[in-house]
């Protein structure tokens, strides 16, 4: 438990009747119930408890409320009469209450005083700190996706969110997206970002990568930036972003939150929790393509959303068809990639460190990488493919996928790479060898129980800071862009064998998943850029081993 240090107030107050000892401090309220007798009690349960000043959303006096509630009602005369006391001098504390699953609550206390004065003085001694917290939002810009997962952004935010902004003393600007990319281009063109602290976006991944895409573009474009360029490092944003799920998969939320409930992600916001982020860049031949956070697929996971975005008249179920399609297809694509190894870092993809709250692996590589950019802006020769650093592997592979977080859902509690992390400067790099179905069903399988994923003899994993690929077919950076959508309206399952020679029978390419979305472009370049953004969350705390759920804030 973190140290009360000094005292700004203490007071004797009551709580539902009961005597308590409430004190103040820069970091803790404390509110610990007077006992008549002072024989220990084991089993009695406890009466004492603590929150953070930082977790404090807001405190209110009650005489509006109060005095709001007088009727001519017998029993709450009886019960004023019986409480006798005024109600100008009760106040309410609402703080954030843990919960299972790493869900957050918002649960309130009422102290009642025993005079005016004592109780305007706790308000405004309270207020004064939460003032004083520089990282909490004031204004944030609000965008709501009201078509993403099942139709409920909307709604969402008016029942469960903007409640909450309210109580928080918290101004927002409201835009409801009309199409696709909304977000994206009113926040490269139109948005007055100085007015804001921070974005929030109600919706998916989907929505989420709209925001990043605007947001990054911008702040490139102000500060100087070339987008287009592969060499140039990247400026960091300002803002921070808020994520209120209401998608289908909500992969963001489960990395940096923990959950996908959209009182969590509020709160989050509220509170101020600030998280870095690495995002990738994905270019070709020089142009800017997209910017991916979680997810780069190309072979199965790419074939899967190409086929799916053809099916989604069957709503979430056509990515249970689609991949059993794939599965069945079986297609292995031939190419080289190259890769440029992170080097000095402390962690790897095999080890057993997750990426909780307060990561050391992402601080420390986090500034060493930031080190290494700003050598490399001064030479950036050292980034080159001369300089004897990049490795390089040619084969068949049936997936290659470049993990920046552990893209861990519901569905894959782990995750693709559980041991990947949210800012640590780099990206798990996957490669999936051509193998046999049953071999590549039992790697998929390993996503949802507790084995090694990556100890099969057909996989090979690379924590990487860059890396490249060229499918072998191509000759020119100008017969990239593939109608991959026309060659795969011809089949509905290739002929399932162990080669495919010559004869058509497989597509030559695949196409790459991008967060959720497909490149035009098979030959990519990608650039990871360290902590690029930051998110209104602080990663998923760990859970203490003694943990008292029917009552988290008891100590």
């Amino acid at each position: 438990m973190e140290r009360p240090g000094r005292l700004l107030l203490q007071s004797e107050l009551r709580v539902r009747n009961a005597a308590y000892d409430v004190s103040l401090s820069r970091s803790l309220l404390i509110w610990k119930r007077r006992t008549s007798s002072p024989v220990y009690h084991p089993f009695r349960p406890s009466v004492c408890h603590s929150v953070p000043v930082s977790e404090i959303i807001s405190v209110r006096e009650e005489e509006e409320e109060n005095g709001s509630r007088q009727r001519d009602d017998g029993s709450w005369k009886k019960i004023r009469e019986r409480e006798g006391k005024d109600c100008r001098q009760a106040f309410t504390v609402l703080y954030v209450e843990r919960c299972r699953q790493h869900r957050w609550r918002c649960a309130e206390v009422t102290f009642t005083c025993s005079d005016e004065a004592v109780c305007q003085h706790w308000v405004s001694s309270i207020r004064e700190q939460l003032a004083s917290n520089t990282s909490r939002p004031k204004h944030l810009l609000v965008y709501i996706n009201p078509y993403g997962g099942k139709r409920q952004g909307k709604r969402i935010y008016e029942q469960k969110v903007a409640p909450l902004f309210t109580q928080a003393g918290i101004s927002t600007s409201v835009i409801v997206t009309e199409y696709a990319n909304h977000a994206r281009d009113h926040l490269k063109m139109e948005a007055e970002l100085k007015k804001f602290d921070g974005v929030v976006c109600v919706g998916g991944d989907g929505m989420f990568s709209e925001i990043i895409h605007g947001l990054i573009w911008r702040t490139q474009i102000d500060c100087g930036v070339d987008p287009n360029s592969t060499e140039e490092a990247l400026s960091p944003c300002s803002l921070r972003i808020g994520i209120i799920p209401a998608g289908s998969t909500d992969c963001i939320c489960f990395a940096s939150v923990g959950t996908n409930d959209p009182v969590t992600s509020a709160l989050h916001i509220i509170v101020g929790d600030s998280q870095p982020l690495d995002v990738c860049s994905v270019h070709h031949n020089n142009m800017f393509l997209r910017y991916s956070v979680s997810l780069l697929g190309y072979g199965f996971y790419g074939d899967v959303l190409s086929d799916s975005e053809r099916k989604r008249w069957m709503g979430p179920a056509r990515y249970d068809f689609s991949g059993l399609k794939m599965f069945l297809t079986h297609h292995y694509y031939e190419g080289t990639v190259s890769y440029l190894p992170a080097k000095g870092i402390i962690g790897t993809p095999r080890d057993a460190t997750r990426c909780r709250s307060g990561c050391v692996i992402c601080q420390h590589n986090g500034q060493l990488n930031s080190e290494r950019s700003e050598k490399y802006e001064m030479d950036e020769a050292s980034d080159s493919e001369s300089s004897g650093e990049w490795r390089t592997i040619r084969g068949k592979f049936l997936a290659i996928n470049a993990a920046s977080m552990s893209c861990a859902c519901p569905r894959s509690p782990k995750g693709l790479s559980p041991a990947a992390h949210l800012a640590d400067g780099t990206t798990d790099l996957i490669l999936v060898r051509k193998c046999s179905r049953f071999n590549f069903l039992r790697h998929l399988l390993r996503h949802t129980s507790k084995d090694d994923q990556f100890d099969l003899t057909f996989i090979e994993v690379h924590r990487v800071r860059r890396f490249r690929f060229m499918p072998r077919h191509c000759q020119s950076d100008s017969d990239l862009e593939l109608d991959l959508h026309e060659n795969s309206k011809r089949q509905i399952f290739s002929q399932i064998c162990k080669d495919h020679p010559a004869c058509g029978c497989a597509p030559a390419y695949s196409s790459w998943n991008c967060d959720g979305e497909i490149l035009t472009h098979t030959a990519i370049d990608v650039r990871v850029h360290g902590q690029l953004i930051k998110l209104f969350a602080r990663g998923i705390e760990e859970l203490p081993v003694f943990e008292d759920l029917s009552n988290p804030c008891a100590i």
